[in-house]
């Protein structure tokens, strides 16, 4: 792609899978452009069986070696095989100032994480995820907050993945299908719209790297293998978000601006 080179991004997300899923599109565009790309993700250790699939997704992606905050899925036990305690119980302090420490190491333009619904299901680690990136964006930039994390860095904007309830086209039916709820925000609230149909393939190897969730029925990435490529590609083809910072109004409304 010859076009000029994107701002940094990092995306911080609930688990493995989210990034490739809610953000693998304009990670694999940043990085095509050249630009630094790395994603944080809160939940599973480093010695669960999820870590390396991880590590394969974020490799297709371009965005450098997994970056994990340590911390068990609230629905999954096996999630932190060294006993960590679960994300959403964990002192929300302490987990800011994790996230923190990672900003100030990566210098971000940009970084990406979940809406405050959670994700179209509302998982409550995805709305954990939520508040502690608002948080940590916000104290990043403050030198008296964690000092011992680095030298103070502000991101230029912040972003909220997130469906748009005419965007949800056929994901809708397929999640219902399984038993899942489905959660989308007024579309008013969407102001950036990014075709990402030119990585559309990067995005669905990343997606598919997740093996675990593929050979599962109810996980979307096993709900996307088993569609014809075709429908596959128009569901992931396009992703939406939200501006949070430093106000709603992008400069672009078709592509992440610093």
């Amino acid at each position: 792609m010859n076009e000029p080179s994107l701002p940094s991004l990092m995306g911080v997300f609930a688990h493995p899978d989210d990034e490739s899923l809610l953000a693998g599109g304009v990670l694999a565009q940043h990085h095509a452009t050249g630009a630094r790309t790395c994603v944080v993700t809160a939940t599973w250790a480093p010695t669960s069986h999820r870590a390396p699939e991880l590590a394969d997704a974020l490799n297709v992606l371009g965005a450098g070696a997994p970056r994990l905050l340590g911390y068990a899925d609230a629905r999954n036990p096996a999630s932190a095989p060294d006993g960590a305690v679960r994300f959403v119980d964990a002192p929300l302090d302490e987990a800011v100032g994790r996230l923190v420490a990672h900003i100030r190491e990566v210098r971000p333009d940009i970084v990406v994480g979940h809406d405050a619904l959670g994700q179209l299901t509302g998982h409550p680690d995805h709305r954990r995820a939520h508040q502690i990136t608002l948080l940590a964006v916000e104290a990043a930039c403050l030198p008296h907050m964690y000092p011992d994390a680095g030298d103070p860095w502000q991101p230029a904007a912040l972003y909220a993945a997130t469906h748009s309830q005419s965007g949800v086209g056929r994901l809708g039916p397929l999640l219902q299908s399984v038993g899942k709820t489905l959660l989308a925000v007024p579309d008013a609230y969407v102001t950036t719209t990014v075709d990402v149909s030119p990585w559309a393939a990067v995005k669905m190897a990343a997606i598919l790297a997740h093996q675990g969730e593929v050979a599962r029925e109810r996980p979307l990435p096993g709900i996307l293998a088993r569609l014809p490529e075709a429908e596959r590609g128009e569901i992931i083809g396009t992703e939406y978000f939200t501006r949070l910072t430093p106000g709603p109004a992008p400069s672009d409304p078709h592509r992440l601006v610093a």
